[in-house]
């Protein structure tokens, strides 16, 4: 069983198809390791993809079901959340506002950043996280008085309750793929930390697929509290929501059903670590995408922690091409 809706019949979330599923696994040869890779970037269409597009499916709908027209978020210079919501958001008529926060520049910040101004999305740039927190209340504001209607206001990487919802039909399609046989069950599900959504919805996801799977995540941002407690608690937000709509969930995601490592992240979000640069080298003869800011710190990681991970290890490659 691969989707919400066969779980749980008639809930009332709203849906809509953005790319093709499931997503190739295949086992990969690294350092000795047990290895096998989800490539989530190849989900989604028109050239991006990534786990983004997976929150974008359940976000989309839930805006329009809002009715709303503006969608405002916030994420760094270099948003891949950002540049998505704004590919995607424009498709079906909807407006991107972002807020836009400094982050350390190199030339795949460099080429975001020339995709953002061709996205179509408004843009408001701070140089700090607490600039933009101030800022944030006068513009959905002002976006309010100018169309008569709030926007709806996306939290960093969509890593909302809604958005979470991406990342937990994922687990269920990664239970779906140990069920036929195309990957032994993991013993670890390992993904980067950027906002905490992805973790989240893997996380209850797992348990609802009934697998003993444990979600590894890689802390890359340092702009947010994000501990087992915080990503536990969007992850039981999550399933209140599936409550809320119909959906009858018992579980309870606990902080200790997850492992979170802050070792990786380097000086701050964005900034390159020799780990991470050690890791893009693997992305050619992988067959995957990694970029410098999320991927690739979180195979490096993976990659120096083989002594401590028993068993076959699932590494989530979460980076859509670039358009």
């Amino acid at each position: 069983m691969a989707r919400l809706h066969e779980l749980f019949p008639g809930i009332d979330l709203p849906h809509v198809e953005l790319g093709a599923t499931p997503t190739p696994v295949r086992r990969a040869d690294v350092g000795g390791l047990d290895l096998w890779v989800k490539d989530e970037g190849r989900f989604g269409s028109g050239g991006w993809g990534g786990n983004k597009v997976r929150k974008l499916e359940w976000i989309l709908p839930e805006a329009r079901r809002r009715g709303v027209d503006t969608l405002f978020t916030v994420g760094g210079i270099g948003t891949h959340w950002g540049l998505a919501a704004a590919l995607y958001g424009r498709e079906l008529g909807l407006r991107t506002v972002l807020g836009l926060v400094d982050q350390p520049i190199d030339e795949h910040v460099l080429d975001q950043q020339r995709a953002l101004a061709s996205s179509g999305a408004r843009i408001h740039r701070y140089s700090s996280v607490a600039r933009l927190k101030l800022a944030a209340p006068f513009v959905l504001a002002r976006l309010a008085l100018r169309s008569r209607k709030w926007p709806y206001y996306l939290p960093a990487g969509g890593s909302s309750p809604v958005g979470t919802l991406g990342y937990v039909e994922t687990a269920l399609e990664i239970g779906a793929q140990v069920a036929t046989g195309a990957l032994p069950e993991p013993s670890a599900v390992v993904t980067a930390v950027g906002s905490g959504g992805t973790a989240a919805g893997l996380a209850l996801g797992l348990r609802l697929a009934g697998l003993r799977t444990r979600v590894l995540g890689v802390v890359v941002n340092d702009a947010f509290r994000l501990d087992a407690q915080t990503i536990a608690r969007l992850a039981n937000r999550t399933a209140d929501l599936i409550r809320e709509r119909g959906g009858d969930v018992r579980l309870v995601v606990a902080p200790e059903d997850l492992d979170v490592d802050h070792r990786w992240l380097g000086r701050t979000y964005g900034a390159p670590t020799e780990h991470g640069t050690e890791a893009l080298a693997l992305a050619e003869p992988l067959g995957i995408a990694l970029e410098p800011v999320y991927t690739a710190k979180t195979l490096g990681a993976l990659c120096r922690r083989e002594n401590h991970v028993d068993g076959p290890v699932l590494f989530l490659a979460t980076h859509g091409p670039r358009p």
